[in-house]
């Protein structure tokens, strides 16, 4: 009778366990069959987003990205123990298992009844790559059995290594955060190829919980010490090492501005989108390597907002600075505004009414340009020594009526209100002087001629008629963009060789194939001997001394710099533009809505020039 009861109880329990793995066949079968191919994993695109650096490859100055932010990096540029790290928290048999790994299934449900919440879902790292590529994150029996399905025929195509590395590269880490090096990049500003143990810890840490613990540090840094507790466990690390690990610093990287340099990687940015449209920016993963020194960069912005408080002194309330490598037309440094991450002045910024500081305009590129002052002598004595005239050629500085311009005489006048009577043109243009100026381009140039020849210089604001600007336009009187004047300023520091102002070096796809370069050029639009006379005009202490001083701003007593500075009628812009033979800067002050200030360009805009010349020489 008993072997009877025991034969009757084997005989429903058999047929009851084939009528579940019946039931579970028909499950798997109902459920896989519309289940993605596997092999479309090496058909998917990872999404990878285009980032902008500085010259150096290194500094990250900028993202585009639309929903995911992804850097795709290789397995063998992961260190060892962040694979260790995510093996021993994540899936401690990755290497054992075929997809799916029933102990730690088991181990997961027992650690859930022990604890009394869920603490964690026993999935392998290949069902977390499945569930973040193909399917939903639903906690559903559906979901569950498609994932176990597609796990074990991803197991069955391919290696470990192809596993691990796409999990590398697609697993969630925060906000629009996907994949390692984007994390690494994001939290620590390093590759994932620099970074330490601990903070492996941390980035295998995010796993568990990225949107939650990307905002909570300190919980964050709680289960970083539980990712070293496992790493200890999985005997990848001592004892000694953990406690170690566990109380080495992790310093985050300070994410309230995620753009550098500001005005210069705008302007980056719609040159790629009108090249490439903004959906293959956001996708494609591009690599752009632009032609700023983000060393310099910092300098000049710290350069320019240390002066904020000095110019406001003189009713000025805004700045930009440009640095250019004169030999190659590279831009090296660029602060469009005294603080692009400042708000504007409330009580100058109502409805209708200009800012005097609009953080958000480009100085050194806005518009129609800024009248330069005297900043644009230089060109017109240069186009002067051009048709033969020297350095010690004579004018007369005198009181002159130049003719009829704007319905009344044009009768200009020097800064200081004096007459010197005859000056070489060595001796005009160190000190600036005005009426001499004025004769340079009225008997010796020629107006037509003269403004013809500044679009030789690469300035492109003076489209109008010379009629309409007049003889005024030598001391200033039309519009010119800081950028360009800076760029044409080269041309002296070249010895005659104008190289146009370009800020992209390279740009790379993802797999690193080069889409475009920059292959600096230069063109002679100068005689070499007439650019040399300039700059030894515009570096001539003693020439300039009985206008600026023997001391003045523009003076160094270990370098030869050649500068110049300009100032607006009214005081409404002041410039200074200096240059060595592989620096060439530009600084402007002024108020956005042209409000007037209260003193010349030497004064206002000479101080951040030399700081910056100081700092970078």
């Amino acid at each position: 009778m008993k072997k009877e009861v025991l034969k009757y109880v084997f005989l429903w329990t058999l047929i009851v366990f084939l009528f579940g793995l019946l039931i579970l066949f028909s499950l798997f079968i109902y459920y896989g069959r519309d289940l993605p191919r596997p092999e479309k994993f090496t058909e998917r695109t990872i999404v990878e987003s285009t980032k902008i650096y500085d010259r150096s490859g290194k500094t990250l100055l900028y993202e585009l990205y639309g929903e995911e932010r992804r850097e795709f990096v290789l397995l063998k540029d992961v260190p060892d123990y962040l694979i260790q790290a995510i093996i021993a928290t994540e899936d401690s048999n990755f290497y054992s298992h075929k997809g799916i790994d029933l102990g730690g299934i088991i181990r997961s449900l027992q650690e859930n009844l022990r604890k009394g919440r869920t603490v964690g879902g026993g999935s392998t790292i290949t069902q977390q790559l499945i569930r973040t590529t193909f399917l939903t994150l639903d906690r559903t029996i559906e979901r569950k059995i498609k994932e176990i399905i597609l796990a074990v025929e991803i197991e069955r195509r391919y290696s470990k290594e192809e596993i691990l590395e796409w999990y590398l590269n697609q697993i969630p880490l925060g906000p629009n955060i996907y994949g390692m090096e984007t994390a690494s990049q994001y939290y620590f500003n390093k590759s994932v190829s620099e970074i330490s143990l601990p903070e492996a810890a941390v980035l295998t840490a995010l796993i568990n919980a990225p949107s939650r613990l990307s905002r909570n540090k300190q919980e964050l840094l709680v289960r970083k010490d539980f990712v070293i507790n496992r790493m200890l466990i999985e005997k990848y690390i001592t004892k000694d090492q953990a406690e170690e690990f566990k109380k080495k610093e992790i310093i985050f990287t300070e994410n309230t501005h995620l753009i550098k340099a500001p005005h210069f990687v705008l302007g980056v940015q719609n040159y790629l989108l009108q090249e490439y449209g903004r959906s293959f920016l956001e996708q494609k993963g591009l690599k752009v390597i632009t032609s700023l020194d983000w060393k310099l960069q910092q300098i000049a912005e710290n350069v320019v907002l240390e002066h904020e408080q000095r110019i406001k002194g003189y009713n000025a309330h805004n700045a930009g600075l440009i640095a250019l490598d004169p030999r190659t037309g590279e831009i090296l440094a660029m602060v469009g505004s005294k603080n692009w991450f400042a708000n504007p002045y409330p009580e100058n910024c109502l409805p209708g009414k200009t800012c005097l500081f609009d953080p958000e305009v480009n100085v050194t590129t806005f518009g129609g340009g800024r009248q330069p002052g005297s900043a644009l002598k230089p060109l017109f004595y240069a186009m002067a020594f051009e048709k033969g005239y020297t350095d010690e050629t004579i004018v007369i500085d005198e009181e002159t009526n130049f003719g009829i311009f704007g319905g009344k005489p044009y009768i200009p006048r020097n800064y200081d209100g004096l007459f010197r009577g005859e000056v070489t043109l060595r001796e005009s243009l160190a000190q600036s002087l005005n009426i001499p100026s004025v004769k340079v381009l009225a008997y010796l140039v020629g107006l037509e001629n003269g403004i013809k020849n500044l679009e030789r210089f690469g300035l492109t604001t003076f489209i109008k008629p010379p009629s309409f600007y007049g003889l005024s336009i030598v001391l200033g009187g039309g519009e010119v963009k800081l950028l360009e004047l800076t760029s044409a300023y080269g041309v002296f520091a070249t010895e005659g060789l104008l190289a146009k102002p370009f800020s992209i070096l390279k740009i790379q796809d993802n797999q690193e194939n080069v889409l475009k370069q920059n292959n600096p050029s230069a063109q002679r639009i100068l005689q070499s001997s007439v650019a040399r006379m300039i700059t030894d005009i515009l570096s001539d202490n003693e020439a300039r001394a009985p206008m600026f001083g023997s001391r003045s701003i523009m003076y160094f007593d270990n370098h030869q710099i050649a500068a110049k500075t300009g100032t607006s009628n009214d005081f409404r812009d002041a410039w200074i533009i200096g240059y060595t033979p592989s620096l060439v800067v530009g600084v402007w002050v002024g108020n956005n809505n042209n409000e007037p200030m209260i003193a010349p360009g030497v004064t206002i805009a000479g101080p951040i020039w030399r700081d910056f010349m100081e700092k970078v020489l």
